[in-house]
């Protein structure tokens, strides 16, 4: 493995993992605030693809920018609906786990769209994501009812405060229901973006960075619709707790800082997998970024206290193994540790 290949490895770890960190410190301050997160992201990509991809406007695109405004509805519909699932009693571990689960609805529209056959093994790897994932739903919404049950809401929602111990748990569990529909909705829809760009990536050849650029750029009138709560959640950024910068010898929102903090990360994170893919094959790149969401799933756990239990455990493996074994990690690895036998040659 050569040098560029170990560093941007470091660059996932360190930019992938410390974005979670960035994401749940807003999240959990204003879980709302996904929308002004998600506007800041796509300026800052957009701004630095224009530079540095889009030449100041004078590349021309090699694929033609109606189909790019068709990838953008789906990825701008997706990171929308993400954002709001936060509002509904989705802890960041369960949308790391349900994120997780993108192979089942990859190999679901696989087979009603493109037509494609898989051997029983990907269907065994869907049917542990599967399980993994009901499994840490179940859990999380039972711990959760438990909480908002025992201690009212668990949300600091003002209604479910004035609610007995029964109507609040059933509250609870009824908006996070609605979560978990909207993270469905935007894994299959997302899967759908996936095939989408399968195909157009067919017919016009890959151009990752010609299309972080335009993914990112293009959806950005579309934040006015959102404008409003972008606006609410800057004003309550800016009201946050002051934090001396010394570089700066000034008082910065520290909710400021954590949304520069994420933003920056995000960058490391995205430009760790572009120089990843380039660099490796396909399976070293599936087992790194696999990795990384284990980590940051430990690390959130741990670091912000989040409920997981024995079963929320079992889930996360059956989810992380179901995802090895549908890329081949597994069998691939066992070849390397016993290689086959050679055939040796009949002799007369």
């Amino acid at each position: 493995m050569n040098s560029a290949a170990i560093f941007a490895i470091g660059m996932v770890f360190a930019g992938c993992c410390s974005n979670v960190v960035f994401l749940e410190l807003l999240i959990r301050q204003f879980p709302g605030s996904g929308n002004i997160v998600t506007f800041m992201q796509f300026l800052f990509i957009g701004l630095e693809g224009f530079i540095f991809a889009a030449h100041f406007g004078t590349k021309k695109s090699v694929i033609p920018i109606r189909k790019y405004l068709i990838m953008v509805m789906f990825f701008f519909t997706v990171s929308v609906v993400n954002n709001y699932a936060m509002n509904f009693n989705i802890s960041t571990p369960l949308q790391m786990i349900f994120r997780s689960g993108s192979l089942v609805a990859n190999m679901a529209l696989g087979i009603l769209i493109l037509k494609k056959q898989y051997p029983p093994s990907k269907f065994l790897s869907v049917f542990m994501i599967s399980i993994g994932i009901f499994v840490c739903t179940l859990m999380s919404a039972r711990t959760e009812t438990l909480n908002a049950s025992n201690g009212g809401s668990a949300n600091g929602n003002d209604n479910e405060e004035n609610m007995s111990d029964e109507e609040a748990a059933s509250a609870y569990i009824f908006r996070m229901l609605i979560g978990v529909a909207m993270l469905t909705f935007g894994l299959f829809l997302s899967a759908r973006m996936g095939i989408f760009q399968e195909v157009l990536y067919k017919e016009f050849g890959k151009h990752p960075r010609e299309a972080l650029f335009y993914s990112h750029a293009l959806p950005l009138p579309g934040f006015l619709l959102l404008g409003q709560d972008i606006y609410n959640h800057a004003v309550m950024f800016s009201a946050s707790e002051p934090v001396n910068v010394p570089l700066l010898e000034a008082d910065v929102p520290k909710m400021w800082l954590f949304l520069i903090g994420n933003i920056v990360t995000q960058y490391v994170c995205i430009r760790g997998v572009f120089i990843l893919t380039t660099e490796c094959p396909s399976l070293v790149v599936t087992l790194v970024v696999t990795l990384r969401k284990f980590v940051s799933l430990v690390f959130s756990i741990v670091y912000f206290q989040n409920p997981f239990t024995i079963y929320h455990w079992f889930g996360t493996f059956l989810v992380f193994g179901g995802t090895l074994l549908f890329t081949g990690v597994f069998q691939t690895l066992y070849e390397i540790v016993v290689p086959p036998t050679p055939i040796e040659k009949k002799t007369d």
